[in-house]
């Protein structure tokens, strides 16, 4: 243990220190730099939150890529058939970085009830579906059972149910208009009610048979309205949607989920400027704290420094020594806004304490996500700039004459 840091633990846990005219601006300093560390948590938690949620939530009920006939207008409405093949599936399946493909078909009618009627998107989904990506939005009955043979049941979201007066158990008739052609009527039984929290995916969904979808557009069952493609490693999700593109035939295009939704995910990336902006103007005022408390401990120990100056300590050691007492006032601050932080974060995941309007920002509640690795690297910038910051006003112990400083009270 060297001498700076020696005489720096000792004076620093001696009770008159902690008594002495720079122990409230010293817990003032922690303070501060405690509530910039809370600030700067819940920001990235809360930003970081809000992307994976959202971006999950499209994902989870439209796929990463979609995959469909070149000469579909809508994507929304399948018009125009894919014609689905055992090479197109292989092709598509051993992608590097595909997880999954799912064939689906959409159609969009008019759900009527005895007292209402709304239009909505009619998802056609085949027994391949894989249920499990939208477990978590299951929140009564449960899902269809898609098998060989046509089935009639169907999942419906909460904002819809509630808006026709529906209920697990109920049936209704959904009519589809065909070209040229009367329009086709199928009878639905309710058997599961989902809620996602994402009005634009709640508004406009039904899922139910793909066979329905087919039969109605008088297609056979290798023709399809798109394919949902998954992939694991969403920062790839613009090449992947390349290389897909590139590798199938000419009359096949493919979108990915963020071109899709291009206004939303416009919309989370402000998030990313947010957090930064936060972060900044944190460290300023955690910087702005320490020096302001490291000027009054020079201030406060001028008698002190002109005794050790006397004694042949030098500049660099006594600058060392404040610069040991300050970076421990940072890494108290640091120690202390890390626990609250991480407890708050805790406390809204478990609990979703904070509520928000799924309306404007489709989700119910403020969502959260804890990477470790950005905490860390939080710190350490933190850290090292509180460090670098101090530096500079420490050199006004140069500026210190002994014979004055033992002189002065």
């Amino acid at each position: 243990m060297n001498f700076e840091y020696f005489l720096a633990k000792r004076i620093i846990t001696t009770k008159p220190y902690k008594s002495s005219i720079s122990g409230p601006i010293i817990k003032i300093g922690i303070i501060a730099i405690a509530l910039g560390v809370i600030v700067m948590l819940i920001s990235i938690a809360t930003g970081l939150g809000m992307q994976y949620e959202i971006k999950n939530k499209i994902s989870a009920f439209n796929g990463d890529i979609s995959i469909y006939n070149f000469q579909t207008t809508n994507y929304e409405d399948s018009s125009i058939p894919l014609d689905f093949d055992e090479d197109l599936y292989t092709n598509l399946s051993n992608t590097n970085g595909v997880v999954s493909v799912q064939k689906i078909a959409t159609k969009f009618g008019l759900v009527r009830t005895k007292k209402d009627f709304d239009g909505v998107f009619f998802k056609g989904v085949d027994q391949d579906y894989n249920w499990e990506r939208i477990q978590k939005f299951l929140i009564e009955g449960n899902f269809p059972n898609i098998s060989n043979t046509i089935s009639n049941q169907i999942l419906i979201s909460k904002l819809l149910a509630n808006r026709l007066n529906l209920e697990v158990g109920d049936s209704f008739q959904m009519l589809f208009s065909r070209n040229s052609e009367s329009s086709a009527i199928r009878k639905f039984e309710i058997t599961g009610i989902f809620s996602s929290g994402f009005n634009e995916l709640d508004s406009k969904y039904i899922i139910g048979d793909i066979s329905h979808v087919q039969k109605i557009n008088k297609w056979n069952d290798n023709q399809i309205g798109n394919l949902e493609v998954f992939i694991d490693n969403y920062e790839n999700l613009d090449s992947l949607t390349q290389t897909i593109y590139s590798s199938t035939p000419s009359t096949i295009n493919a979108q990915s989920v963020r071109d899709k939704y291009y206004s939303i995910f416009d919309w989370i990336k402000l998030f990313d400027k947010n957090m930064i902006a936060i972060i900044v103007i944190m460290i300023i005022v955690a910087s702005i704290n320490i020096i302001t408390v490291l000027i009054v401990l020079i201030l406060e120990r001028t008698n002190m420094i002109g005794i050790l100056k006397s004694l042949g300590s030098t500049n660099y050691s006594l600058r060392k020594f404040f610069i040991y007492n300050s970076l421990y006032i940072v890494s108290v601050g640091l120690l202390i806004g890390n626990s609250i932080g991480l407890i708050l974060i805790y406390l809204q995941k478990k609990y979703e304490l904070i509520s928000l309007d799924s309306e404007i920002y489709y989700v119910s509640s403020v969502p959260v996500y804890v990477d470790f690795y950005y905490i860390i690297l939080l710190n350490i910038i933190t850290f090292i700039i509180c460090f670098l910051v101090i530096i500079l006003p420490s050199s006004l112990i140069s500026n210190i004459s002994p014979t004055k400083a033992v002189k002065y009270q």
